[in-house]
C-alpha cells in the first residue's frame, strides 16, 4: 500500500525550460500556477473597497530539480497588502491625578 502525500499548492508554481522555443520570441520558461479562489476573492474585495484597480504580489523562486532530474524553478505568490489607510487611535492611557508625575 502506498501513501500519497498531498501538498499545498496554494499560491504555487512552477517554471521549467521551454523545451518548444523555437523562436527569440518565444518564451525561455513555461509553467503554471495555482491560485485560491477564496483567497482571490478576498484580495478582489479589499482591493475594491480601497479603490486600487489591480492587485500586486510578491514573487519568490528556488531552484529545484525534479525526480526526473530536470532543473525548474519552484515560484510563491503573496499578496502585496497595502497597509490601511485609516489611522490607528491611540491607545488608551489610565490618569491617576493623585501621582505627582
Amino acid at each position: 500500500m502506498s501513501t500519497i502525500t498531498q501538498y499545498d499548492n496554494t499560491n504555487r508554481g512552477v517554471l521549467f525550460k521551454n523545451d518548444r522555443k523555437e523562436k527569440e520570441t518565444h518564451p525561455d520558461f513555461r509553467g503554471d500556477c495555482e491560485f485560491s479562489i477564496k483567497e482571490l476573492k478576498q484580495l478582489i474585495a479589499i482591493a475594491e473597497e480601497s479603490g486600487q484597480d489591480s492587485l500586486q504580489y510578491y514573487v519568490k523562486g528556488w531552484k529545484k530539480v525534479s525526480k526526473k532530474g530536470t532543473s525548474f524553478l519552484s515560484i510563491g505568490f503573496d499578496p502585496k497588502l497595502k497597509e490601511s489607510s485609516t489611522p490607528k487611535a491611540p491607545a488608551s492611557v489610565e490618569v491617576n491625578d493623585s501621582d505627582p508625575f
